[in-house]
């Protein structure tokens, strides 16, 4: 079940935690791939359009993923170390 969150609009958007973290490896993955097809073409405006409509839709992923679960990675540390309030995996029985 999804955390509420009264910072964000998560009551009308119901995605999942593994399917907006889905969402945004496959942006990541094609911000890196066009970023290395535009090192060898950079006058592709097709592609710097892309590259420029993926990373603003990346972005936009990160900040909703980060106000609902807390940080991606070290670099972005909003919520005050919130993963520091969850359980580690082997306190929940994970492993």
């Amino acid at each position: 079940m999804m955390n509420e969150c009264k910072e964000c609009d998560c009551q009308n958007n119901r995605e999942t935690r593994e399917s907006l973290t889905k969402k945004i490896m496959e942006y990541k993955f094609a911000i890196i791939d066009i970023s290395l097809y535009l090192n060898a073409h950079p006058n592709d405006n097709r592609a710097l359009c892309l590259h420029n409509e993926y990373t603003r839709k990346f972005k936009e992923l990160t900040d909703r993923y980060q106000k609902v679960y807390g940080p991606l990675t070290i670099e972005y540390p909003c919520n005050k170390w919130r993963w520091l309030e969850m359980p580690w995996p082997w306190e929940k029985g994970a492993y």
